[in-house]
């Protein structure tokens, strides 16, 4: 009952200190004025509310031993509501207007399909936007999977093949909370781009524990077979694209800086590219 009701567990351990300390002061200022027979009495109740008081303690060790700092601030429920608010608006209001403006569209018209393709991706990205204003604490995998779910139709419409593999057997300090979000952003701007500029027709996205020089570490992996980009973190004769590079390149530095990892852009067997982030995995 303690255990599940902290306030509760507080209260009789303070209850129970308050009953020995009493005790205490009781037998050291007026032991003389007891008959030893009172004397043993308080000698009992002091020796009772003491290993009353220890098996407490030691219920509650265990719990005590495996707590950790959190590692993102816990948002009040206050906060959490205006961003269930916010994200309900968004998705019903804006969400209702992009859709209506894609069904006026006509994709049957070539001059037409450029603006069709930006609907759908202000869409995906509004989707997207919703899903990261909720769950604070879910793990990468999770966020991820989310992920997947939105940006599966869009692939399915431009014929581009997923490869998804993303079920790690051993999630042991596995990104969770703003880690977490930093890392599945960087993968929506990598799919974004490979989308809007790589013209390939496969896409990977990987999440792999991998072993360093400084231990465990989780490698994340976003690889398309498109047209590559002439950069200088891509190794030397890279066919240069001329449209990706730099393309939210700053920006998946900074959050792959902030999610603590670091992030390279790698030119895979010749072509395409692969945006990799590697992060030490959490102890």
């Amino acid at each position: 009952m303690f255990r599940t009701h902290p306030p509760a567990y507080a209260l009789a351990c303070v209850a129970l200190w308050l009953m020995q300390m009493a005790v205490g002061l009781l037998l050291v200022f007026y032991a003389e004025h007891f008959s030893p027979a009172a004397l043993q009495h308080w000698q009992t109740f002091s020796l009772v509310t003491t290993v009353v008081l220890g098996v407490l303690l030691l219920v509650q060790l265990p719990r005590a031993l495996q707590w950790r700092p959190r590692r993102s601030v816990r948002p009040s429920p206050e906060l959490i509501a205006e961003r269930q608010r916010i994200a309900r608006d968004l998705h019903d209001q804006v969400g209702s207007q992009l859709v209506s403006a894609m069904v006026l569209v006509d994709v049957r018209n070539p001059a037409m399909q450029p603006l069709a393709q930006a609907l759908e991706h202000c869409l995906l990205d509004l989707r997207l936007l919703v899903d990261s204003m909720d769950g604070d604490d879910d793990s990468l995998t999770d966020r991820l999977a989310r992920l997947r779910h939105r940006i599966q139709p869009a692939l399915d419409h431009r014929g581009i093949a997923l490869n998804w593999d993303v079920m790690p057997a051993d999630e042991t300090g596995m990104p969770k909370g703003a880690a977490a979000r930093e890392l599945t952003a960087i993968v929506q701007e990598a799919v974004s781009n490979a989308l809007q500029h790589s013209g390939g027709t496969a896409l990977s996205i990987r999440l792999q524990q991998v072993q360093t020089g400084q231990g465990a570490a989780w490698r994340l992996q976003v690889t398309d077979n498109g047209t590559g980009v002439h950069t200088p973190d891509v190794p030397a004769g890279a066919p240069p694209s001329g449209h990706r590079a730099g393309h939210g390149l700053a920006g998946m530095r900074q959050r792959a800086a902030r999610a603590g990892g670091v992030l390279e852009l790698i030119r895979p067997q010749g072509q395409g590219l692969c945006v990799q982030v590697t992060l030490p995995a959490s102890r």
